[in-house]
């Protein structure tokens, strides 16, 4: 008699078989534009301005403006100092960038998250055709930019979005973040965004590289004001008008933001996770099943099943791993790393109840001192 055993893991097997053969490959890393180096120095970039959004950013500040000096010739940067209390403004100042200008940040209105209304000033002094939207935090290897403007004028592109490079430093950030990317593109499959027939879109907050006159269009930030996961509000905003958007992985851009602890993680995690959701209970609960299915089960049903149960469970970790194991690679990560994520997806599935229990006593995110509150 085939137990209830068996129809658990034949349903967890069923579903890595679904995701491994869907035809838009979520776990695939074939989206990549990499930064080129070749003859950076020479590439005219005066029609290109990068607006940064800085608040109490001076660890990565300094190394994020000096990267820009190996870009190319001509480039605009605007930096938006958003109410900074410690040295982040001073070194700012102290940057070599040719065309730099420091735009003080006017306090936050209601209704506004504070890095789109940053971003939102900086938009406001933008007189160049292309704009690169960055985080104080990314540094860009030699040659990005260039890259990011020849995607754009070779394949037409209004819309120009890299996942950034985390940082793998301390074991936290070893065992989570490549899983952090994983899920991502999990949640946001490349491939089906970037379609032009697709009204799927996604994007990295990170690095967008975007066409002035697009931002203009869609009202600027202020059309999207309010957004906690901007970078993917933004990216639909664009593709909703009719404009295309690209986005891919890359060795180019770099994160300096460390997650060195499990608490580092978590609160980041937790900070837009419940958002994801649409601050719904069912979508919760129907998230907590599939993951338990998908990743907790297979593990529990090597321990504790038998026979014919035991032996999917063991075909449901393989696929598991073969599946994780193209963003590991793409990270330089050994694929048994695999096998931790049943672990992985369990912790970050208490860190999406951590967000979803802190809507509920009524706060939507925290970043840099700032609460948004439940509306």
């Amino acid at each position: 008699m085939i137990d209830a055993g068996f129809y658990l893991s034949a349903t967890a097997a069923v579903v890595w078989l679904i995701v491994l053969l869907l035809p838009w490959r979520p776990w695939s890393v074939k989206e990549v534009l990499e930064a080129d180096p070749s003859g950076y120095e020479q590439a005219d970039l005066s029609d290109v301005t990068v607006v940064i959004p800085a608040r109490n950013e001076e660890e990565v500040i300094g190394r994020t403006l000096a990267a820009l000096e190996h870009q190319g010739q001509g480039l605009n940067v605007i930096v938006v100092d958003d109410e900074s209390t410690d040295r982040t403004l001073s070194i700012i100042l102290e940057s070599n960038l040719q065309a730099l200008k420091v735009v003080q940040s006017d306090s936050l209105p209601a209704g506004w998250t504070g890095k789109l209304w940053a971003q939102e000033q900086g938009l406001k002094q933008v007189q160049t055709p292309y704009t690169l939207l960055l985080d104080a935090d990314i540094a860009l290897r030699p040659g990005m930019i260039k890259s990011l403007k020849d995607k754009q004028s070779s394949e037409s592109v209004n819309f120009v979005s890299l996942m950034a490079v985390l940082r793998f430093d301390s074991f936290w950030e070893k065992l989570l973040m490549p899983a952090f990317v994983f899920f991502f593109k999990m949640i946001y499959p490349f491939a089906l965004a970037n379609r032009p027939d697709s009204k799927f879109a996604t994007a990295a907050g990170g690095c967008i590289f975007v066409e002035t006159d697009v931002l203009r269009q869609i009202g600027g930030m202020a059309s999207i004001k309010d957004a906690l996961i901007d970078d993917c509000t933004l990216a639909k905003t664009v593709k909703s008008a009719g404009y295309k958007t690209w986005m891919g992985l890359t060795h180019g851009v770099l994160s300096q933001r460390p997650y060195g602890t499990l608490r580092d993680i978590w609160d980041m995690v937790a900070r837009t996770a419940y958002t994801q959701l649409y601050y719904s209970v069912t979508l919760l609960l129907i998230c907590t099943v599939s993951m338990l299915i998908m990743y907790c089960l297979p593990s529990f049903g090597l321990f504790y099943f038998q026979g014919g149960a035991a032996l999917l469970s063991i075909l449901v970790i393989l696929l598991m791993v073969l599946i994780y194991s193209p963003v590991l690679r793409f990270y330089e990560f050994n694929p048994a790393w695999g096998l931790a994520l049943p672990l992985i997806a369990s912790l970050y599935l208490l860190m999406t109840w951590t967000s979803a229990i802190r809507y509920w006593k009524g706060e939507r995110s925290r970043w840099k001192g700032r609460v948004y509150q439940k509306i």
